[in-house]
């Protein structure tokens, strides 16, 4: 009885990381709504778009007398903000963000009118950032990979705390672990941004920092619980690192091009 309660809990804590990674971080749209002459308008941002072609943002609004525009310019950048008209098409306005290249991330601002009155969707601009398409075979094993590994985790470190076994449950996570984050990571990265390693020492990619910094600790706990099967510090020490890392969101300070760095 003791055990099922143990994975239940583990089961919670991984769902729950999921969803929170699922509702954070620099991809996750833009959702909310404004008030245009007396129309409620919802609307969703994009903040990631898979190339080729310009990202649509569309807001849908039956009312023909709204109009709008947006503004937008590389990120970082020191353009000057470009302004196009909103396009209107059958359920309403879609604006075309140019495309970027692979990692490429554009700052964009849209607002809408109606006679005299002006509305910004947000009071300050979104960043999109594009991207690369990643096939199935290499996304559906990365993502499946790095939640077990949360799963063993969590289930490890439950262990450690109660003394029990320990070193099946550390081997699993770590093996997990190495296959999700370094092995399909850097191909996921790849096939998305060109590069399969972007952090230290040659970037500063946050997702690739923090998967090195973990992985750190799993080797160390999968070293000493080698040695001792009941071991206990090293694993909840690794298992407290792995969670607090989940709980920075994916993708925050990711691969980016670095357009102040153009000749002018």
């Amino acid at each position: 009885m003791k055990n099922v309660l143990f994975w239940a809990i583990a089961v919670v804590i991984t769902l729950s990381s999921a969803i929170y990674q699922r509702m954070t971080g620099p991809t996750t749209p833009v959702r909310g709504s404004v008030e245009v002459s007396g129309e409620e308008i919802r609307f969703r941002l994009i903040r990631t778009y898979v190339r080729p072609g310009d990202a649509p943002v569309r807001i849908e609004t039956a009312d023909e007398d709204i109009n709008g525009f947006f503004r937008y310019r590389r990120h970082p950048s020191h353009d000057l903000w470009d302004t196009i008209p909103l396009v209107r098409d059958n359920s309403g306005l879609v604006a075309y963000i140019p495309e970027q290249p692979s990692a490429g991330r554009v700052m964009y601002q849209v607002f809408l009118h109606r006679g005299e009155e002006l509305r910004p969707l947000t009071e300050d601009p979104i960043i999109i950032r594009f991207r690369d398409d990643v096939p199935a075979w290499a996304m559906l094993p990365h993502i499946i990979l790095m939640f077990t590994a949360m799963l063993f985790s969590t289930r490890a470190a439950m262990a450690a705390i109660f003394r029990d076994r320990t070193r099946m449950l550390t081997m699993i996570t770590g093996i997990t672990f190495i296959t999700g984050g370094i092995i399909f990571g850097p191909v996921v990265q790849k096939y998305a941004f060109g590069d399969y390693w972007t952090g230290w020492p040659f970037g500063s990619d946050l997702t690739d920092n923090k998967t090195a910094f973990s992985l750190l600790f799993w080797i160390v706990a999968m070293y000493m619980t080698y040695k001792n099967r009941y071991h206990r510090s090293w694993v909840i020490v690794a298992a407290a690192v792995l969670l607090i890392i989940y709980l920075i969101p994916h993708s925050l300070l990711g691969s980016e091009i670095d357009w102040t760095q153009e000749q002018p």
